[in-house]
């Protein structure tokens, strides 16, 4: 999963992370204040928590995408009656100088769709559509790639350089 994490940035070697975490999440929109409680914990134990607000805000868009988007429509999110699965999983790794937020969804579709994240007069006052602009402009890159092996779907990531 690590290896597209790498391209376009300086060497990192797998090996070097300082610290991991994952959750499963349910397929309920209520997910997202789980996966926001999670990133609020992690960073705490990382003693990050001065990011925890631009850290939360990508993750909490991410999730939202990988939950509005990237389910079947028999796995869709519904209201609390919807049965629990762990169709989307949160990932969180931290190096030294880098913290990596991943959601891995079942879908192999590009995210966003043709997304450019540019603003136009007839898109920046939409309601849906902000989550990847967000996504772009709190983190210091982004990017997705397809899973391989006997994974289906893909992972959407946010790159946060941390200071030294």
């Amino acid at each position: 999963m690590l290896e597209p994490l790498r391209q376009g940035l300086p060497p990192v070697d797998p090996t070097a992370v300082s610290g991991s975490a994952s959750c499963a999440l349910p397929a309920r929109f209520e997910a997202v204040r789980g996966a926001r409680t999670f990133t609020r914990s992690t960073l705490s134990q990382w003693g990050l928590d001065d990011r925890f607000d631009d850290v939360a805000l990508v993750v909490s868009e991410l999730v939202t995408n990988a939950l509005r988007h990237a389910l079947p429509d028999d796995a869709r999110p519904c209201p609390a009656e919807q049965p629990e699965s762990a169709a989307v999983r949160l990932h969180l790794m931290r190096w030294s100088t880098r913290l990596v937020c991943a959601v891995r969804d079942p879908s192999e579709d590009r995210p966003g769709g043709s997304f450019a994240p540019e603003r136009t007069e007839q898109n920046c006052d939409l309601e849906s559509g902000r989550g990847l602009f967000l996504v772009d402009a709190y983190s210091d890159s982004w990017g997705w790639h397809p899973l391989a092996g006997r994974l289906t779907g893909k992972v959407v990531w946010a790159l946060f350089l941390l200071p030294d």
